[in-house]
């Protein structure tokens, strides 16, 4: 499967008007971006995403589309598989399907979540026909997830992470699985206007156990999650500043093992396309 070296991370596929995404998804791919990431369904429909990505699809020729992520919880495996191959032959082979087992916080039947994404694979494989390897990739961030992606996956999309915590990722995956980073970044050059908007979207992330484990695995200290986070941790995660200050940050992660980076650029509501900073960053990463 091939994702190019940057993708576009945009919540508005999926909670944006539906006749834009068809615009805004033609316009990612004539830019040159090589994958499109379609982040959740919002109303828990277990054919929602794929839906949204056969309509992405549509819309292209070439880029690849990529679920982000859906969820384990109320999606069996068996119709997912069936959703998946119901999509024509050529449709299936630049689509990519991201899995992931949500927080504790928001998924009342969340449980032992390693198990629960096993359990979940064994469903793709099982089924008939099954969803193929070679065409999910899972939303880990811990090492043992890591681990599992690796072995039945194409590999992992984390998110909200550092330069070291790709490095690890990097060493725990090793050379062969695909390591495709999900990054946050603000076009924006003053320091405390950009913090302010990273904390913004910071905020419910800080509430979940997954997202903070991950972090203090990477170094940071519980004094730097409180009060909304230090700056030390939001310039750590988020990218701000010029175009061209971005693509040097993001040249790091991938000299750090990131193989492929989903660029998400800070909105002010889910539904809202950053079509004039995908332009503004494509004519830095992309020539």
């Amino acid at each position: 499967m091939e994702l190019g070296m940057f993708g576009i991370w945009s919540l508005a596929f999926t909670h944006g008007d539906s006749g834009e995404a068809v615009d805004a998804a033609a316009e990612a791919e004539e830019l040159g971006y090589g994958t499109l990431w379609l982040g959740g369904d919002p109303g828990g429909n277990p054919q929602g995403d794929l839906v949204t990505a056969a309509r992405v699809l549509g819309a292209t020729r070439r880029a690849t589309v990529a679920t982000a992520c859906v969820s384990v919880w109320d999606r069996p495996a068996d119709r997912l598989a069936g959703v998946y191959h119901a999509l024509p032959v050529g449709d299936r082979e630049r689509l990519v399907v991201g899995l992931g087992v949500s927080h504790g916080e928001v998924v009342d039947a969340y449980r032992r979540p390693y198990t629960a994404m096993a359990d979940y694979l064994d469903g793709l494989d099982s089924a008939a026909p099954a969803l193929p390897a070679s065409a999910r990739l899972v939303g880990a961030h811990g090492p043992r997830m890591t681990r599992l992606a690796a072995d039945r996956t194409l590999g992992v999309h984390p998110y909200l992470v550092d330069t070291e915590h790709v490095a690890r990722t990097r060493r725990l995956l090793g050379q062969g699985p695909l390591l495709a980073l999900g990054q946050t970044v603000i076009l924006h050059t003053d320091p405390a206007t950009a913090r302010a908007r990273a904390r913004g979207a910071l905020a419910p992330y800080l509430l979940l156990a997954n997202y903070r484990s991950a972090w203090l695995r990477s170094g940071f200290t519980e004094e730097d999650l409180a009060g909304g986070g230090s700056d030390r941790l939001v310039d750590a995660l988020f990218l701000w500043g010029k175009a061209e200050d971005i693509a040097a940050r993001l040249a790091e992660r991938r000299k750090a093992g990131a193989d492929h980076i989903a660029v998400q650029i800070v909105t002010d509501s889910r539904g809202t396309f950053a079509r004039s900073g995908w332009r503004e960053l494509a004519g830095v990463l992309l020539t």
